[in-house]
């Protein structure tokens, strides 16, 4: 309802964008990851839709590496003009706050939030023989002296840090074995070399629904229509496991806030679409979009809740 409100009442706003966007220069949007991945996959859904509406060209600049350090550092030290913003997320603009010593920028004094666009749920999965039939089992099975072993995508990464929330806060006696990207993670998680991943549901939602992986939890709200048998982390016990991957827009500090409330109603007018929201839908993204006030309190709830998950585990990025 926002979206609409914000959207019909800046129209006048973006008839004056486009009036100053007549020299023609490009909006740029980094993405702090490769080209193919989920992040990029929502920076040009929001380009492609944004551009026509704000009457200049909006570009995806992709500058992965160092989990989104690279990209994101780039977009802090970028000329606060309105054209560039950055495609953040919960690593980039929350938990690397805590694990990094010499992080390159500042989550939050670094930037202006401009628009929170999608989540993504996190699950816990297990190979489809393991012993355990539930979180509980597996707790169980954690605390009777069999040492298991749980995968991540990465070290440092949400997927390595919900996992071992889990594991400190059960009680349980487990070994983390970090992978190099979440496909070789839920790959090994099948075949049964590690008990235990925590993964992005979309990223392993088709090896769960062809029987290859059992989710025992997933971090939704609610059950989810095409997989009834998962129970969410309320209903399995483990409430501090709703932990939900989130995507939003942010600009360099110091950018005007015109500029912001002008890029934030196009993109936010872009996921009101039908069309978009059903390609992101396919992608696995829930779309939850909030605008700039509301984006920049969501922002600091997290980053206060990622402090207390990376004090609990003592995960940290070497840098």
């Amino acid at each position: 309802m926002f979206t609409r409100r914000l959207i019909l009442g800046s129209g006048a706003g973006l008839i004056a964008g486009r009036a100053r966007a007549q020299d023609g220069r490009p909006i740029r949007i980094i993405v702090p990851a490769p080209p193919g991945g989920p992040t990029d996959i929502l920076a040009r859904a929001i380009a492609e839709r944004a551009a026509p509406v704000l009457g200049q060209p909006v570009v995806v600049d992709n500058r992965a590496g160092a989990g989104g350090v690279i990209g994101t550092e780039a977009a802090a030290r970028a000329a606060p003009d309105g054209l560039t913003f950055v495609l953040g997320h919960n690593q980039t603009h929350a938990s690397n706050q805590a694990m990094m010593a010499r992080l390159p920028y500042h989550v939050i004094d670094s930037f202006v939030p401009v628009a929170k666009l999608a989540t993504v749920h996190h699950a816990l999965v297990v190979p489809a023989n393991h012993r355990a039939r539930d979180i509980a089992g597996l707790i169980a099975a954690g605390r009777d002296g069999g040492k298991l072993s749980y995968a991540s995508s990465q070290a440092g990464s949400a997927s390595h840090v919900i996992a071992e929330t889990f594991v400190r806060q059960s009680g349980m006696d487990a070994t983390h074995v970090p992978y190099r990207g979440a496909a070789p993670a839920a790959t090994d998680t099948v075949a049964g070399v590690v008990d235990f991943y925590v993964a992005t549901f979309p990223s392993v939602a088709p090896l769960v629904q062809d029987g290859r992986l059992r989710a025992l939890e997933i971090g939704a709200p609610a059950r989810l229509p095409d997989f009834p048998q998962v129970p969410t982390a309320v209903e399995a016990n483990v409430p501090f496991m709703a932990v939900d991957a989130w995507f939003g827009l942010f600009a360099p500090r110091g950018t005007p806030e015109a500029a912001v409330a002008r890029f934030a109603a196009a993109a936010l007018g872009a996921l009101g679409e039908a069309a978009i929201a059903q390609r992101l839908a396919m992608a696995g993204f829930t779309v939850s979009a909030l605008p700039p006030a509301e984006f920049a309190a969501f922002q600091r709830a997290e980053v206060a809740r990622w402090n207390e998950m990376v004090a609990l585990t003592g995960v940290r990025i070497d840098d």
